[in-house]
């Protein structure tokens, strides 16, 4: 009697703790539930706010608020991705190139960021590497803005010497651009092609293009000087110089036409 007494309260102290420790676990696993729901909150809170300084503008503040956010959701693409917007705005090309390529190793089928990580490696003087990038984003079928990528493949390709692929890029930027937003900038980067074959009369075209469709477009008025000059129409030239000047006479174009005008002065 007392052996089966004792094994029966061995067995219901096991019993006990069997269940003590089902009901601990099951403790744990709602409170690690609700942590993590936590941390995706915030994070998700962060991101929000991070990503509305990004369109504001105010980069350090978006660091701030992505950098929080990314320690709560460190596998999070989005955040990545407005990370790379941010460090890039602040000319930290290198720690946006590593946030950019972080964003696009999370989440293979994200255009929007090849082509933030094509325009990163332009900045830094990586043409082939901004070119992959950017073919990356077009591979997308999904992918809803082409018509800037392909602008943006157009001055890789020009960048290179390749002017027949950058010309061809810039065609199919322009068959790509429903609303004609792009088409001011296609054009003068058109120009710039034909300049630098010294076509300067297709080159004319291209930037009068771009300045009757922009008509604040300061560069392109900027180009088109600079073509007249070497048409040896000075005229034409100076109006184009002044225009530049009244346009935007602190801007680096505005300070070129400038000492350009004053030159022609002497």
């Amino acid at each position: 009697m007392i052996q089966q007494s004792s094994f029966g309260i061995r067995h219901t102290w096991q019993a006990f703790l069997s269940i003590s420790l089902g009901m601990l676990l099951l403790v744990s696993l709602i409170a690690c539930t609700t942590t993590a729901q936590k941390r995706r909150e915030m994070a998700e809170t962060h991101l929000n706010l991070g990503s509305a300084y990004v369109e504001a503008g105010d980069y350090t503040a978006a660091l701030k608020e992505l950098l929080a956010a990314e320690k709560d959701a460190p596998r999070d693409s989005k955040i990545h991705y407005y990370l790379a917007i941010a460090y890039f705005g602040k000319g930290h090309n290198e720690l946006a190139a590593a946030e950019a390529e972080r964003a696009v190793d999370l989440k293979k089928d994200y255009p929007v960021a090849y082509n933030l990580l094509g325009t990163i490696y332009y900045a830094q003087g990586r043409y082939d590497k901004a070119i992959e990038a950017f073919n990356k984003a077009l591979a997308d079928v999904l992918y809803e803005t082409p018509a800037l990528t392909l602008y943006n493949l157009g001055k890789a390709y020009f960048r290179l010497g390749n002017f027949p692929q950058a010309l061809k890029k810039y065609q199919e930027a322009k068959e790509k651009d429903a609303r004609r937003e792009l088409l001011p900038l296609i054009e003068m980067e058109a120009g710039k092609v034909m300049y630098a074959q010294g076509n300067y009369a297709e080159a004319i075209i291209h930037f009068k293009m771009a300045v009757e469709l922009a008509p604040v477009l300061v560069e392109a008025h900027y180009w088109l000087g600079e073509t007249y000059i070497k048409q040896q129409k000075n005229k034409e030239a100076r109006q184009a110089y002044e225009t530049v000047v009244r346009l935007s006479p602190s801007s680096e174009f505005g300070l070129k036409a400038k000492k350009i005008l004053q030159f022609m002065d002497t």
